[in-house]
C-alpha cells in the first residue's frame, strides 16, 4: 500500500464519525468501487476518488481528484440533476476530517441526496413501462449531447479497439487455467470482427454517431427515484470511454439486462430505442460491442480481485461472476442466421401488434412502416401528418418501401431477426424484400395477417379516436386497400403463414412454425 493510500484509509476511518459532517448524521454506511468510496451519511452520500492509477484513468494527486469531481457534476447532471448538489471540500486532519470546513482542502467529495439503494434497477424487477420510459430518456439524450468534432480522434478505429484490448489485458492474469482458451476466443473475435467493421466504425464517426455519452450505463448506475428515472456515475475519468458511438451505450444496457434475465425486455429496450430514433444503421455493430461490455464489466471484478482487500469469500464470488460475464460475451459470438419476416395485410387487421407481441417470443428487431414514412418527413411517431401535407403519395410509399429495405438490409447482417411491418399490398413492393433474402441467403418467412371486415373497420375507428398509434389509415383507406390489394402468388404462399387475429394467436407456436419454415397450418 503506498503512502497516498495510507493516507486515505486514515482519511476514511475518520469520515465514518458523525462528527465529520455539517449535517444531522446517525450513522455512516460505505459503498466501495475499485476506484471510489462512497459514504452514506444521513440524507446526502458523499463519494470520493481512491488515490490510485489504473492505466485508463489517473487519481494520483489532489488536483486531479478536484478536476473530476468538477467533471462528475458536469456530466451526471445531464441525467441526474435531483440528486447531484455540489463539490464539497474536505478540511484536515485525516483523523479528524470536516466536510465543508474550514482550511486548506486535503480532499475532494462530490456530495449527492441519497437514495434508497432499493431504487436502483438492479435490485428490482423492471418492468414493460419503466423499460420504455428508459428507452425514451436514452433516446433523447443521445439525441442531445454533443457531437465528437471531426479532428477529435474520439471514436476513430484505434479508439474503439483500444479499450477492447485493454480490457483483456486485465482479465487475463486472473483467469483461471480453465477459461485461459474462452478469452483468447474472446480476445481474437474481438480483434477480427473490430476489422471487419471498420469502414461501419468510420461512416458512424462521420454521420455524428460519436458524442458524449454517459458511458458506464448498466442497471447498477440507474435508479427510480420518486418516480422518476435517473441514470447517474457516467464516466468522468477518461474522455475516451464517453465520447463514443452511441449504439456502444445502447449495447451496454442491453447487454447487462439480458445478463440479469430480462431478455425479453432487452430486446424490448432496443426497440423502442431504434423506433425512437432510427438508428437501424447500427446494428451491425451491437455484437461487437455487447462482447466488449461484458468484457468491461469482466475487467472491473478483475481489478477488484487484484486489490488487496478482497476476503477469500467475496473472492469466489467475484470470480463466479467473471467467468459469467466470458460466457455470456461468448454467446455473443456465436454465427446466426436470422430470419426475414414480412407482414402482410390491410390496416387495422394486426400487424404492428401482432409484430410487437412477437417480440416476447423471438428474438427480433421490429421496423415499423407508419413510424418510418414520418420519419422521412420529420415527424414523431405520434404526430399529425396533415400539418405538413400529404405523406401517403405514391413517391412517399415507394421512399418509405426503400427506407424499409435499407434496414432490413442492415438488420440480417446484423444476427437478430428482423420484422418488417408493413402493408405490402402489392408484388412489386414484397419483391425486393425476396430478392434482398435471396441474395443473402437468408430464411423470409410472410405473415399474412387478416381480420373480418367488421372488426377491421371498429379497430380503425378505435385506433383514429384514440389518436396514438404511428398509423393514420382511416376507412376510406381501408376501403381502397381491400379493392386494389394484390395477393400473394404461389411462391409467396410457399413462404406464408396465415393469421386471423380475429381470436389470439399462440405465440409461441407462431414463433416456432416462422424458425421452422415449413408449411403451415392458418393461425
Amino acid at each position: 500500500m503506498t503512502e497516498d493510500q495510507k493516507d486515505f484509509e486514515k482519511l476514511r476511518a475518520g469520515l465514518t464519525h458523525p462528527r465529520a459532517y455539517p449535517h444531522p448524521v446517525e450513522r455512516v454506511d460505505e459503498i466501495e468501487t475499485h476506484i471510489s468510496l462512497v459514504l452514506l451519511a444521513g440524507d446526502y452520500a458523499y463519494k470520493l476518488k481512491k488515490p490510485v492509477s489504473l492505466g485508463f484513468l489517473d487519481f494520483s494527486t489532489l488536483s486531479r481528484r478536484r478536476f473530476y469531481c468538477d467533471e462528475e457534476m458536469r456530466l451526471n447532471r445531464r441525467l441526474a440533476a435531483s440528486i447531484y448538489l455540489n463539490v464539497e471540500a474536505i478540511s484536515g486532519p485525516a483523523e479528524r476530517p470536516r466536510i465543508g470546513g474550514a482550511g486548506e482542502a486535503i480532499e475532494y467529495a462530490v456530495k449527492m441526496r441519497r437514495f434508497p439503494q432499493e431504487a436502483l434497477l438492479d435490485r428490482q424487477a423492471p418492468t414493460p413501462g419503466l423499460i420504455d420510459r428508459l428507452a425514451a430518456l436514452v433516446a433523447r439524450f443521445h439525441d442531445a449531447i454533443p457531437i465528437a468534432a471531426r479532428d477529435s480522434g474520439y471514436g476513430s478505429r484505434p479508439a474503439v479497439i483500444g479499450p477492447m484490448r485493454e480490457n483483456f489485458v486485465h482479465i487475463r492474469p486472473r483467469l483461471a487455467r480453465a477459461d485461459q482458451d474462452r478469452g483468447d476466443r474472446l480476445a481474437t473475435w474481438t480483434e477480427q470482427r473490430a476489422v471487419a467493421c471498420g469502414a461501419r466504425i468510420d461512416a458512424r464517426r462521420e454521420a455524428g454517431r460519436v458524442r458524449e455519452c454517459h458511458g458506464d450505463m448498466h442497471r447498477g448506475n440507474i435508479a427510480v427515484v420518486d418516480g422518476e428515472i435517473v441514470v447517474f456515475d457516467a464516466i468522468e475519468f477518461n474522455p475516451d470511454l464517453r465520447w463514443i458511438d452511441t449504439i456502444s451505450e445502447v449495447a451496454f444496457l442491453v447487454m447487462d439486462l439480458e445478463e440479469g434475465g430480462y431478455a425479453r425486455l432487452a430486446r424490448r429496450f432496443l426497440n423502442r430505442y431504434l423506433q425512437l430514433g432510427g438508428d437501424y444503421d447500427a446494428l451491425p455493430l451491437l455484437d461487437l460491442y455487447k462482447v466488449y461490455r461484458a468484457m468491461v464489466r469482466a475487467k472491473v471484478i478483475a481489478i477488484r480481485l487484484g486489490q488487496d482487500q478482497v476476503a477469500a469469500g467475496e473472492s469466489a464470488r467475484e470470480r463466479r461472476a467473471l467467468e459469467r460475464y466470458l460466457a455470456l460475451a461468448e454467446g455473443f459470438t456465436r454465427p446466426t442466421k436470422p430470419l426475414l419476416i414480412l407482414t402482410h395485410g390491410v390496416s387495422g387487421s394486426g400487424k404492428s401488434w401482432l409484430a410487437t407481441a412477437l417480440l416476447d417470443v423471438l428474438d427480433a428487431v421490429h421496423v415499423r412502416s407508419d413510424i418510418e414514412r414520418k420519419r422521412l418527413f420529420g415527424l414523431s411517431p405520434e404526430a399529425d401528418s396533415t400539418v405538413i401535407g400529404d405523406i401517403y403519395t405514391s413517391e412517399a410509399s415507394q421512399r418509405t418501401y426503400a427506407r424499409l429495405l435499407d434496414v432490413a438490409r442492415a438488420a440480417l447482417n446484423a444476427g437478430p431477426h428482423v420484422i418488417v411491418d408493413a402493408a405490402f399490398l402489392r408484388r412489386s413492393q414484397r419483391k425486393p424484400f425476396l430478392e434482398l433474402a435471396a441474395m443473402l441467403e437468408r430464411p423470409c418467412r410472410i405473415l399474412s395477417v387478416s381480420a373480418s371486415a367488421p372488426e377491421l373497420r371498429q379497430r380503425l375507428v378505435a385506433r383514429r379516436s384514440a389518436g396514438r398509434d404511428p398509423s393514420e389509415a382511416d376507412l376510406d383507406v381501408l376501403e381502397r386497400q381491400l379493392a386494389s390489394r394484390e395477393p400473394l402468388d404461389d411462391a409467396e404462399l410457399r413462404q406464408a403463414i396465415e393469421v386471423d387475429t380475429s381470436a389470439q394467436p399462440k405465440l409461441e407456436e407462431l414463433a416456432m412454425r416462422l424458425l421452422a419454415g415449413g408449411a403451415a397450418d392458418d393461425l
